[in-house]
């Protein structure tokens, strides 16, 4: 599968939102489900990772899938605010590069 850019994806998910009369939920709305998906994510995590495990009656979901339907919220949100993710993903790279550049111990190249 080739990779798809973040405008590709943008565009897929509006095209997919946009059959719909109802179109994109409310910021708050969104607000709420993302926050429901990371919480499914952490509860993956727990039980991945944690000291939880999962009980026999519950759903088989990945770590992978939850991070999906994360990624999918937001792309939700940001096409229902205009945002333009590649741009906000190097405006925050930018953001990292200078004001974090030395924060972290780097490796030896």
């Amino acid at each position: 599968m080739a990779d798809k850019s973040m405008k590709a994806m943008q565009e897929e998910v509006d095209a997919y939102i946009s059959q719909f009369k109802e179109g994109y939920f409310s910021p708050l709305a969104m607000l709420a489900r993302m926050s429901e998906e990371v919480g499914e994510l952490a509860r993956e995590v727990n039980h991945q990772f944690g000291e939880k495990p999962k009980k026999s009656t519950e759903a088989d979901n990945s770590i992978e899938l939850e991070l999906g339907d994360i990624l999918f919220i937001t792309i939700c949100f940001a096409n229902s605010l205009g945002i333009e993710l590649t741009e906000a993903h190097d405006r925050v790279m930018h953001k990292f590069q200078t004001r974090d550049a030395d924060r972290w111990t780097k490796k030896n190249t």
